[in-house]
C-alpha cells in the first residue's frame, strides 16, 4: 500500500454496449508512474485520451460520463470501481467506441480481468488524499460527507418506495478482499417503465435481464433472483467507489452517503478538491502512526 501500482500486462474485456447493443472491446494496459487513469478512444483519429477526473465529468444521470470536446466515454463507474479497491494508480483503458462493455451489470468482468494478470508495484510512493476535517455536501434530503479515517470506509443508505427494495444500509471497510466478496458481484438495477422509455428513444438496446436487475411495480423480473438480499445497496456502493476514482488520488477517509447518486458523488468529489485546508497529501511511512493517533478519536457524526 506504500508504492504506486499498475498491472503486469495487457488484458482484454469484450462485451456489448448498454445503449447501442453493439460489440465493444476494452483493453487495460500498464502505465508509468505518476500517470493516473486514462481512457483512450482508439476508434477516433489520433486516438484522443482523457484522464478520469471530476473535472471531466459531463453527465451524471443514471451513469457517470466523462468527455472532452468531440468525444466522451459513458458509464465508467463499473469499470473503474475496481481500481479504487485494488489501489491501481496508473492505467491506460483503451476503447474501440464510446461505450464500455456492460458485462453482467456488475464490476466482476473488470475485476476478474485485472486480478488475472496481477498488479506490480512501481518505484514511486503513492500519494493519498488524507482527510483531516469533515467535508460535507447536501441537496435537500440527499447528503454526502467524509470524515477522517485511517483507511477507506464506506457507509451508505438508500431508500426506494418499492416493496423489493425499501431502505437498505451498508457499512464496510474497503479493500481488495471486501470488494471482491461483498461489492463486485452486485448488479445494476432499473425499473421496467424506465427501460421501456429508454428503448423508445433508441437507447438501452443492449440492456437485458442478463446484465441488470429489472423490477416492475411489484417484483423482480429476473428468474434467478438476487445475488445478495441487499444487492441494491451493494451496487450503489460499487457506483460510489467508481465515482471516487475521479478524485484523481486514493482517498483515506470515511465516506457517508444518504440517497446519494452519481450527481451528489460528483459534487462531493469536487468539494473535496476545493477544500484544500481539510485534507493533506500523505505518502505512507513512519510518520503515519502520529496522524493515526491524531485522528483516531473521530466518529461518524449525525447529519447537521
Amino acid at each position: 500500500m506504500f508504492l504506486q501500482k499498475t498491472i503486469r500486462k495487457k488484458t482484454v474485456v469484450d462485451g456489448i454496449g448498454l445503449h447501442s447493443g453493439n460489440p465493444c472491446r476494452l483493453i487495460f494496459s500498464p502505465a508509468p508512474v505518476d500517470t493516473g487513469i486514462y481512457f483512450i478512444r482508439s476508434d477516433l483519429p489520433h486516438k484522443p485520451f482523457l484522464k478520469v477526473s471530476a473535472k471531466s465529468v459531463e453527465a451524471t444521470s443514471y451513469q457517470t460520463t466523462i468527455g472532452h470536446k468531440d468525444f466522451s466515454v459513458a458509464t465508467i463507474e463499473h469499470c473503474v470501481s475496481a481500481l479504487s479497491a485494488l489501489r491501481i494508480d496508473n492505467l491506460f483503458i483503451e476503447l474501440d467506441g464510446p461505450e464500455i462493455p456492460i458485462g453482467d451489470g456488475s464490476a466482476l468482468p473488470f475485476l476478474n480481468a485485472l486480478q488475472a494478470v496481477g498488479m506490480i508495484e512501481q518505484d514511486q510512493p503513492r500519494k493519498y488524499c488524507y482527510i483531516t476535517e469533515p467535508i460535507y455536501f447536501a441537496e435537500g434530503e440527499k447528503h454526502a460527507y467524509v470524515v477522517p479515517y485511517h483507511g477507506l470506509r464506506l457507509t451508505l443508505t438508500i431508500d426506494f418506495p418499492h416493496p423489493k427494495i425499501g431502505q437498505q444500509k451498508m457499512d464496510l471497510d474497503i479493500n481488495e478482499s471486501s470488494f471482491t466478496r461483498e461489492i463486485a458481484p452486485a448488479r445494476t438495477f432499473g425499473f421496467l417503465k424506465d427501460v421501456e422509455a429508454l428503448k423508445a428513444k433508441g437507447l438501452a438496446r443492449g440492456g437485458s435481464l442478463d446484465n441488470a436487475i429489472v423490477l416492475d411495480d411489484k417484483t423482480i423480473l429476473n428468474t434467478g433472483g438476487l445475488r445478495f438480499e441487499d444487492e441494491f445497496v451493494r451496487h450503489k456502493a460499487l457506483d460510489a467507489l467508481g465515482d471516487l476514482v475521479t478524485l484523481e488520488m486514493p482517498l483515506m477517509g470515511h465516506v457517508v452517503l444518504h440517497k446519494a447518486g452519481h450527481d451528489i458523488m460528483n459534487k462531493l468529489v469536487r468539494k473535496i478538491m476545493e477544500s484544500r485546508s481539510s485534507y493533506r497529501f500523505v505518502e505512507l511511512g513512519a510518520d503515519v502512526s502520529d496522524k493515526v493517533q491524531m485522528y483516531s478519536s473521530w466518529t461518524v457524526p449525525q447529519r447537521p
